[in-house]
């Protein structure tokens, strides 16, 4: 999990709205562990049970998860404020992808069918339609470059991949045993530059993510995103569920690129 993608992963949450020309703004992540010490910064244990996952994650062929999730945000004069959410995903890869994501303040929808993507706003009632890469793992990096948009948890689909390498680890360490709404799971710790994270996985021969806790290192404030994660491994969609039909009297505006150069620029 890189820094970059643990920043920016939680930015949709509280997005600007999908007219922004500006990236949205950079909310933070969550919690950090508290693990004994260990001989060995990075233990194989805890490697082995993330690769595991990885290789588990990428074998899905169609899959939901919902997020219940909480995000804590830091204002100018330091204080920490926290925003509960919730996010769901309906995934048929390599191509087809349905997402919902709530907060108090914000609520987005986007439908991505390996041709297009569309982002839609119900609150506001304002869509935008683009065009896309042909799979999931080209519309993360694609959408994050050109339009500042940045999907909630990437990690999901990047685990067990080469954007992920384990060799960014600073630390890694098993924790113990523990039980995430009545699942028998392994926390483990893990530790990167500017970013501390636990992972909780279930045990078995099913090792999915069931919660995720990140802090920000980096800030003072250490700012903290956190979610528990239920999974349905055999969901089976139609076509129709990743393919967006605007509401009669919604909108459809224009999804403006972003110069990342001139955004990662700015104070």
């Amino acid at each position: 999990m890189s820094r970059t993608t643990v920043c920016l992963a939680l930015s949709l949450a509280l997005a600007a709205p999908i007219t922004a020309s500006a990236a949205p703004a950079k909310p933070a992540p969550a919690a950090a562990p508290s693990a004994s010490a260990s001989a060995s910064p990075v233990e194989p244990q805890a490697v082995a049970a993330l690769q595991k996952m990885g290789k588990y994650l990428r074998s899905l062929k169609s899959f939901s998860v919902h997020g219940d999730t909480t995000l804590d945000v830091v204002t100018e004069d330091g204080q920490k404020l926290q925003f509960p959410g919730s996010v769901d995903y309906k995934v048929r890869t390599p191509n087809d992808l349905q997402l919902s994501w709530k907060t108090d303040r914000k609520e987005r929808e986007l439908y991505y069918d390996g041709k297009t993507l569309t982002v839609y706003g119900p609150k506001n009632k304002y869509y935008a339609t683009v065009d896309a890469p042909p799979t999931l793992r080209d519309l993360l990096t694609d959408a994050r470059d050109r339009y500042g948009i940045e999907l909630p948890l990437p990690d999901l689909f990047l685990w067990g991949t080469d954007e992920a390498p384990v060799s960014d680890l600073k630390a890694a360490t098993f924790v113990g045993p523990a039980r995430i709404d009545g699942s028998v799971t392994e926390q483990y710790a893990f530790r990167q530059d500017g970013v501390d994270w636990q992972l909780w996985l279930e045990v078995g021969d099913k090792p999915l993510p069931r919660r995720l806790v990140i802090t920000t290192t980096d800030d003072p404030a250490q700012p903290q995103y956190s979610t528990t994660l239920t999974w349905n491994t055999n969901a089976s969609f139609k076509d129709s569920a990743f393919t967006f039909v605007p509401p009669k009297d919604a909108a459809k505006i224009e999804l403006l690129e972003v110069d990342m150069a001139v955004v990662e620029d700015k104070p």
